[in-house]
């Protein structure tokens, strides 16, 4: 039976929440964890747009993207990122983590990303990620 985690935004800052999540996919938790292997488990990730970040990296954390002709480099702030696709900076954020090999691809398939609560996963066992306090 596939086992299913749920893991709200609003407990949890950016980067813990990332790793948490990359260490899940990967199947680390497991004692039959194999690096050549892909985790077994699926990752809900619920309400990216109220994403929690340390310090003042809403205003100054930038992010590029290069078309790779001259003058094709485009740089948006984390708060203009949010605004479009909160989505996107909890992909890129998880993908980074990952190794860079042919197993990056489907463990990133593994994790569900939603702006809101409501998630589509029906019927499946799922337990929530809480988080720890420092």
């Amino acid at each position: 039976m596939k086992k299913y985690y749920l893991i709200n935004c609003e407990n949890f800052i950016l980067g813990r929440m990332s790793t948490k999540i990359a260490f899940l996919l990967q199947g680390k938790d497991k004692p039959q964890y194999a690096p050549n292997k892909v985790g077994d488990c699926f990752v809900i990730v619920t309400n990216t747009d109220r994403l929690n970040v340390s310090g003042r990296k809403k205003s100054d954390k930038m992010y590029h993207s290069f078309s790779g002709y001259p003058g094709g480099i485009t740089s948006r702030k984390l708060e203009d990122v949010l605004e479009r696709d909160s989505r996107k900076i909890v992909w890129e954020s998880v993908y980074g983590m990952f190794p860079k090999n042919k197993l990056r691809d489907p463990m990133m398939k593994k994790m569900l990303i939603f702006k809101d609560d409501k998630h589509g996963v029906q019927n499946a066992e799922i337990e929530e990620i809480k988080a720890q306090k420092a």
